[in-house]
C-alpha cells in the first residue's frame, strides 16, 4: 500500500519538486495551498486550498484528507514567504504575516496532523540556511526560520517515537520566490552573480536537489534520523570569507 504525503505549499518550487519527485517514487501526494496549477492536475496531484496561517482551514483541510484518503505517513511544511526589512523599519503587520504562515503554519499543520498519523511517519519542516547565518533586512523571514528549528526539535521529542521530525534548510535555490525577490534588485544579473558565488558550489541550488533529500528523508532509510536540522546549501556561510588566493 503507498504511503500518503502532504505538502504545504506545493504548487511551486521546492514543494511542486517534491510532489512530483515523491509521485515518482509511488507516493499518494496531495498538496494544501492558495492556488492550483494545471500541473498538479496533469500529474493527479491531490490538491485542497488552504491558508496555513488559519487554524479554521488547516482543521478541516486535514479532516477532509483523511476522510478520502486515510491516515498519512508524511507532511512537509514547505509553504513559506519572504519579506525584507530590518527590525526598526519593517512594519508591525508585515512581521506578523511572515510569523503566521512560516512559523504559526508548520505548529498548526502538525497539531492537526499528527493524530491522523500513521506509526513510523515523519514531519519534514522546510527551515533555511538562515536557520543559522543571515543576510541583512530579513530581520522576520530569518527569525521565523530560525523558529523552525525549535519546532522541530520539540514535536521529534514529544511525538517519539511514532513520529520523526527533521528540519531541511536549503540555501538559495531557483524558485519563484528568488525570481519575485531579484525582480526588486536595482541589478538582477549582477544579484544572481553575487549568489553564484557566495555557494562554494559556484552556483545557486535547484529545487529538484531539495526534493532528493525531502524524499529520502520520507523513506524507511532514514528511520534514525531524527529532531535534525540538514543543510542542503551548497556550503553557503562556510566560508568565512576573503580572498582565494
Amino acid at each position: 500500500m503507498s504511503k500518503l504525503a502532504v505538502i504545504t505549499g506545493g504548487e511551486s518550487g521546492i514543494g511542486l519538486a517534491s510532489a512530483q519527485l515523491l509521485m515518482a517514487q509511488q507516493y499518494q501526494v496531495v498538496v494544501l495551498g492558495l492556488h492550483e496549477n494545471e500541473e498538479l492536475s496533469r500529474k493527479n496531484i491531490g490538491f485542497y486550498r488552504c491558508d496555513v496561517s488559519s487554524a479554521t482551514e488547516v482543521q478541516q483541510a486535514f479532516h477532509k484528507i483523511v476522510a478520502e484518503y486515510g491516515n498519512i505517513d508524511c507532511l512537509i511544511n514547505n509553504a513559506g514567504i519572504l519579506s525584507y526589512g530590518t527590525a526598526v523599519d519593517l512594519d508591525e503587520s508585515e512581521w506578523d504575516r511572515v510569523m503566521a504562515v512560516n512559523v504559526k503554519g508548520p505548529f498548526l499543520c502538525a497539531k492537526y496532523c499528527i493524530p491522523q498519523m500513521n506509526d513510523n511517519a515523519v514531519i519534514i519542516n522546510v527551515a533555511s540556511v538562515q536557520s543559522f547565518v543571515a543576510q541583512p533586512f530579513v530581520a522576520a523571514y530569518a527569525t521565523s526560520k530560525a523558529a523552525i528549528l525549535g519546532l522541530t526539535r520539540s514535536i521529534a521529542i514529544d511525538f517519539a517515537p511514532k513520529v520523526r521530525c527533521v528540519a531541511v534548510c536549503p540555501g538559495t535555490i531557483d524558485t519563484p520566490m528568488l525570481r519575485d525577490a531579484m525582480q526588486q534588485a536595482a541589478e538582477p544579473e549582477a544579484m544572481m552573480e553575487e549568489l553564484n558565488a557566495s555557494h562554494l558550489t559556484g552556483r545557486i541550488g535547484q529545487p529538484e536537489e531539495v526534493a532528493e533529500l525531502i524524499a529520502f528523508l520520507c523513506s524507511n532509510k532514514c528511520g534514525f534520523i531524527n529532531g535534525q536540522a540538514i543543510r542542503v546549501d551548497g556550503g553557503l556561510g562556510v566560508n568565512i570569507g576573503g580572498s582565494k588566493n
